[in-house]
This record gives structure tokens, sequence and C-alpha cells, in this order.
């Protein structure tokens, strides 16, 4: 049995969220990015101590009617019907397909979980990918959508005509939502979020920018000015900015298998989703990068120490998008998310 596989089958039964707060579950993400970091030996492990949070998956509510589906996007409670939604859907058609008859519909509710119904349906799709099963990873492919479609959340503002612009040169034209219109305590991400529907200059922000020609340089850059945004405003900002670079990271490894079209859709409203987080929860301060950049593995070294999902998750984004794009921020952001979560990692402590 291959690692994911093993790890796959010690999560299953468990829901897509746990707390009080709708915390997601991570596990199926976290086991997935540390093979791609090359520690497999340490994901059972890792796998079994993280499974102890979880919570079983809910009862079904009612079947999503193929007709009416609409109808049940946005309903958490109702994620089981939707993982036997999409079973079904991927009984009967190539799960690529299926990901290109989706994604589109889901990506307008982009922000779906914090952003993680995106970020776990990518990480199965590269797993997926690597190796056809006989279910395993499909079951998680079919988990990852059903989250995604459970936790819909539609930001304001709909895909206009745009010209090709960049990330980097639409992020300072964000209309910055004033602090005394934020709710200081949210108890969630999404919640966080969700104040921009009554924040009118945010409806214009999807249509700032947009991707060229060059899809890839355009996700690069976008993910670039995030992780300078993550360094930015660490600190008391620094979860909700590591979403703004691992979501469209993720959409990075779902490009492959979809149409040129449905990548550019999923596109727009990645960059929409990063700059919800941005406009709702930018606390900015000054930083510094290391003088002497840290190297590959450290980095991996120290988010597997950290133990935590967020460092886990967010290094191998990095260094994934370091690998593209080697600008400095993508090796500063791991190194301070791993000295801030888990077990800590400080001077030259491994």
């Amino acid at each position: 049995m291959t690692v994911i596989n093993q790890a796959l089958e010690m999560l299953a039964g468990c829901g897509p969220e746990f707390g009080s707060s709708g915390l997601s579950n991570h596990g199926p993400m976290g086991a997935e990015a540390l093979i791609a970091l090359g520690r497999g030996e340490v994901v059972e492990a890792w796998v079994a101590k993280y499974r102890k949070r979880l919570e079983d998956r809910p009862p079904n509510i009612a079947p999503v009617v193929a007709d009416a589906w609409p109808e049940a996007l946005g309903n958490v409670a109702r994620v089981s019907d939707w993982e036997d939604f999409f079973k079904a859907a991927v009984d009967s058609a190539p799960w690529r397909e299926v990901l290109d008859t989706w994604v589109p519909r889901l990506s307008v509710g982009m922000m779906a979980g914090a952003t993680h119904g995106l970020i776990r349906t990518a990480h199965a799709v590269r797993s997926l990918a690597a190796q056809e099963d006989d279910g395993t990873r499909l079951a998680e492919l079919v988990s990852g959508l059903a989250y995604w479609a459970a936790r819909y959340q539609v930001m304001p503002g709909a895909i206009g005509s745009a010209p090709p612009r960049l990330a980097s040169q639409a992020l300072p034209r964000i209309p910055i939502m004033p602090e005394h219109l934020r709710n200081s305590r949210p108890t969630s991400i999404f919640n966080a979020v969700s104040e921009l529907d009554h924040y009118p200059p945010f409806a214009a922000v999807i249509d700032m920018a947009a991707p060229g020609e060059n899809l890839s340089a355009w996700i690069s850059d976008l993910t670039s000015v995030m992780a300078t945004a993550y360094l930015q405003n660490s600190g008391v900002a620094s979860i909700a900015y590591v979403h703004t670079v691992t979501a469209p990271s993720a959409l990075r490894m779902i490009v492959p298998h979809v149409s040129d079209e449905t990548a550019r859709i999923a596109a727009r409203y990645a960059w929409q989703a990063c700059a919800a987080i941005h406009c709702r929860s930018h606390f900015p301060h000054e930083f510094l990068l290391p003088q002497t950049p840290p190297v590959r593995e450290e980095l991996i070294d120290r988010c597997v120490f950290s133990g935590d999902e967020h460092a886990i998750k967010f290094t191998e984004a990095c260094l994934r998008e370091y690998a593209l794009n080697p600008e400095p921020v993508f090796l500063a952001g791991p190194l301070d998310v791993s000295s801030r979560f888990g077990r800590k990692v400080r001077g030259n402590q491994d």
C-alpha cells in the first residue's frame, strides 16, 4: 500500500471540519504535502496524531438532485449528500471530465472553507494524477469537491471584461476595509471575509487583475505578491495570509487537468479570494528578509519539526513556487510560519 493510500484510509470516515468554528480537516492535504516534500516516512505518525482532533462524517440529509444542485450549495450540513453526488459523477464519467465541469461552477464560491475546498481538491488531483488507483485517491477527490460545494461562499463582484493585468499591479489598488468596520474577533476566515458583503467598494476588485497568455507566469506573480503580503502581515493575520499563497498555488495543480477556459475562470476567482483576505485582514508592518536565505532542506526540516498543518502546506507550496520563480519571499515566508505554529523552531534548532 502506498503512503498516501494508507493515510487516506486512516482518515476515512472523518468529516471535513471539526470544532465549533468550523476548522477545516487538513489531514489529507497535510499528508499529501509531506509526501511531496519527500518526507513520506513521517506521514503515518503525523496522521495518527492529527486524526485525534477530527470528528465523524456527518449524516446524510437528502440527495442532491441533478437538476437542482444550486439549492444545495453553501450548506455545510449537506456535505455527505454532496459526497454521494460526486461519487455518482466520477462513477459515470472520467474524473478529469467531472473536474472540468465542476471547477467553473464551484469557482464562483472560491472562498469555500477559507479556500480549503479548492486546496483539498487540488491535493487530491495531484495525488490521483500521479497514480490512478482502485478508488482511495478518487474518493479523496470526491471529498474535496464535496467540501467545496458544501462550503461554497460567493464574494461580492462577478467576472466582467478585464484586460490582462498582474496581481502585483492590481494589489495596491484594492480598497482596504477600514479597521473600524471590521469585527476585531472573527470566529473564522470565512466569517471575516463575509463582512465584505457590506463593503461596496470590494465588488470591483475581481476585474482589477486577469491572466494574459501565460497563465503560469500570472499565477507566479500572484503567489509572489501574496507571499510578500504574508510577511507584511505576519502575526495577527498570519493564518489568513497563508491561504493567499496556498490557494492560487493549489490552482496550479489543477490546471493541467482542465481546459484553458476553466483554468482562467478559476484564476479570476482565485485572485478575488486572495484580494478578499487582503482587503479584510490587512494589518501591515515592516519586515526584513533573512540576510542568509534558508535552504530547501532546512525549511522542510523546520515544518516537519513544527508538525503544524499550515506550516507543512505553506512550506510545500512556497518551495513549489520558488522552483518556478526564485523570489526570496518564498523562502522567508515558511521560515516565519514554522517559528509561529506547532512546535516552535527558532535559531539553529531543528
